[in-house]
């Protein structure tokens, strides 16, 4: 895990900067709408466990106004734009490009999480995006096996990937890019099981190879 902290700090930092640059447009603008729509704060800001369990303070664009989610924020919501100002969290290295959810500690308490055994979540930094986020898991347990499997499995290749399928809901939505995800997951395991021989003919192929020694 050491091995891949520099390359990944410096992949964040890049990612950060170019994604600040790309996005200052629309960020401008969302900042705007909100303005317009129902006046400051532009930002919302809370309370989150980094890694070890220190806390930091997330940065969002304001979804909701007195418990209720607003028209822009439900638009920001939809494609996950509410969540570009976290790319300042990257630079200041409170989170990492993927990772973890970041949670708050009443989200911890909630869930049962402070024993020593969850502590493999909070080895790594919280992600702007991940395995979890992508899948939108909604459970404690489906949440934490995915994240158990980023950290067991985490590599800058894997990084690109659900970065690439993050810019995706970024530009078309949630919705529509989770359905092509369960689309091409489902065409895959067909392909293998197609690919594989039926059960009677590999029960026969392994008693003949037994036959021939």
């Amino acid at each position: 895990m050491a091995s891949i902290r520099l390359p990944k700090r410096l992949f964040d930092l890049l990612g950060a900067l170019a994604g600040l640059i790309a996005f200052s447009p629309a960020m401008a603008v969302i900042a705007g709408a909100i303005l317009l729509e129902d006046g400051w704060p532009v930002l919302f800001r809370q309370e989150r466990l980094g890694r070890r369990r220190r806390p930091f303070t997330i940065l969002k664009f304001r979804s909701m106004r007195n418990g209720r989610i607003t028209r822009v924020g439900r638009l920001l919501r939809a494609t996950g734009l509410d969540e570009l100002p976290q790319f300042i969290n990257i630079l200041r290295g409170d989170m990492s490009a993927v990772g973890p959810r970041p949670l708050t500690e009443s989200d911890v308490t909630r869930l049962g999480w402070m024993a020593p055994r969850y502590d493999f979540r909070w080895c790594v930094l919280p992600g702007l995006t991940g395995l979890a986020q992508v899948r939108e898991a909604h459970s404690g347990r489906l949440s934490l096996g995915l994240d158990r499997r980023y950290v067991a499995r985490q590599s800058l290749s894997l990084d690109l990937r659900l970065v690439g399928v993050s810019f995706a809901i970024n530009a078309l939505g949630k919705r529509r890019v989770r359905r092509l995800l369960v689309r091409l997951c489902r065409a895959r395991r067909r392909g293998v099981a197609e690919g594989s021989p039926a059960p009677a003919l590999r029960h026969r192929a392994s008693r003949d190879r037994g036959a021939r020694w």
